[in-house]
Parts: C-alpha cells; structure tokens; sequence
C-alpha cells in the first residue's frame, strides 16, 4: 500500500477557497489529500473560491489519475456546498454536515481550517472584534467537532480530526493579535482535551491532532501587509522572511504535507500532539 493512501476517506473540509493566486492552506491540503485518494467535501464563506477551488481540484493530474479514480475523471473528487458558509453559525455548519452526509454517509477526517487574525491589545479592541476573532477560531472548531465526532465514534474504522493552529498561539510574533493568539492557543488546548477524552472512549479509533504553521509564504501574507505593514507588500514580506531561522517563510505545501501525515494510517497511534511547521522560529530567542 502506497504511503499515506487515504483512498475513498471522505474529507470534509472547512475554509477550501483562497483569496487572490496561489496556493492557501485550505486549497492546497484539499488537493494534496485528493492526490492521496480522498474525496473532498468542501465549504467556504466565499463561495466563488471554494468552486474555483473545487475546479482547480478536478482538473488536477495527480489527483484524476489517482488508482482509485476508476471513472478516470476528477468530477466525483470534490464538491463544495453550494452556499456561502459561515462556519462561526450553527445552522450554516448543520448544513455542511448534512450535505456531506446525504450524499457519502460517513466522515473519516475533519479539517478545521478557518482563521483570521485582527490587530489589537485588550484594550485597543472592541469586544465586537474579539467575540468574532473567538467565534471564527475556536467556536468554529467546536461547532463541527460536535457534529461530526459523534458519526467518527459510530463508525467502525473511527476517523481522524485536523485543526489548523498558528505559531501565535505559542508565543508573540511581534504583532498586536491578542485575540488570534489566545483563540489559537485555545485550539492547541481543545484538541489534546478532546483526543483523550476519545482515546479513552474509542481505544485510540478516533484521533485528534493539530498542525501549527508559522509565517507561511500564502495569499494571506497581502492582507496581512494590509493590516500589520501599513501596505507595504514587499516590505512585509521581507521583514516575515528575516524572521524565520531559515531566512524564508514556508508554503502551504509544507503544512498540507505535515496535516496529512497526521490524518494517516502511519499516524495511528498519534493522537493529542501538534507537528509545528515553522522553520524554527518557535526555537528561536530572537530575530522577531
């Protein structure tokens, strides 16, 4: 068996879309996993992303000369809700859900993909601003773990929850993001709670486990810039490359690659853990 096959596995996935070109970590681990054999069911706030995203996947070659393609075509690969997604809302992740199990009748892995981050100190920021930074994420984790860890539960093989943390939720990347952080650092604390809640209650067939990127080379590095750079798009970027040990930011390829190990057989007895995709700079005592 090929290493890392999750052939046939339905994925259902949150935040597939991507904003502007290139590759965003939604997008990118919803066609690496479809590479690997999955089926994807998708869901994003902005809807014209996720189906471009969606398009993107079906037309992949890795992904449509999969062995496990036997219609040799990417349509039955990947679908997306066909409605704007709002994944901080109860009813809009009850659609989701339903939609996914209508049409597979089974969840094998979860991904929470959702984040946004908005600058302030407690002080600075209205509360308005920190009840969405909680909602979209950590309420949003919650929301889908309790739909869909139940049906992992119930299910013979079990099935495997992928959270997206951030390097702020473990310490302070010189930006004023106190509510990303704290949010962030919550999902590392909700995931290992959780996992040992269902080791205990599964034996291990249910697992969670978080990927925690660090200054990642995406699409959202210009709205960062926007935001924390005062718009200056190069130098932005540069000041984020000279932070990192390496002297590059990574891609969502090197989160998507760690995300699916996590989410493999190879990953069996791994459960509560976070795999940080950062280029050392968690490791680091300076150049913040």
């Amino acid at each position: 068996m090929p290493i890392h096959d999750l052939s046939n596995r339905v994925v259902l996935l949150t935040g597939i879309g991507c904003i502007g070109e290139g590759w965003g970590n939604g997008t990118t681990m919803a066609t690496l996993f479809a590479r690997q054999g999955a089926v994807i069911f998708g869901c994003d706030i902005n809807l014209e992303a996720a189906n471009k995203a969606a398009e993107q996947i079906r037309q992949d070659p890795d992904v449509v000369g999969h062995p496990s393609r036997k219609s040799g075509t990417g349509s039955s690969v990947v679908d997306v809700l066909q409605q704007s997604t709002d994944v901080t809302k109860s009813d809009h992740c009850k659609a989701f859900f339903d939609a996914c199990m209508a049409k597979h009748g089974r969840i094998d892995i979860l991904v929470n993909n959702v984040g946004k981050s908005e600058p302030g100190g407690p002080a600075e920021m209205t509360e308005e601003v920190w009840d969405y930074q909680t909602n979209v994420n950590l309420k949003s984790v919650y929301l889908m773990c309790h739909l869909v860890l139940p049906v992992m539960e119930a299910q013979e093989t079990g099935g495997c929850v992928l959270n997206v943390g951030s390097i702020a939720g473990l310490r302070y990347i010189a930006k004023p993001q106190v509510a990303y952080a704290a949010t962030k650092a919550a999902v590392v604390q909700f995931t290992k709670a959780t996992a040992v809640i269902y080791a205990q209650r599964t034996g291990g067939k249910v697992r969670l486990n978080t990927v925690i990127p660090g200054l990642m080379a995406t699409p959202l590095v210009s709205v960062l810039a926007d935001k924390y750079g005062g718009g200056d798009q190069e130098g932005f970027r540069k000041i984020r490359d000279a932070q990192v040990p390496t002297g590059k930011m990574g891609t969502a390829w090197d989160v998507a690659h760690a995300g699916l190990y996590l989410c493999s057989d190879e990953a069996s007895y791994v459960t509560g853990q976070e795999i940080i995709v950062d280029g050392g700079i968690t490791d680091s005592t300076g150049r913040i």
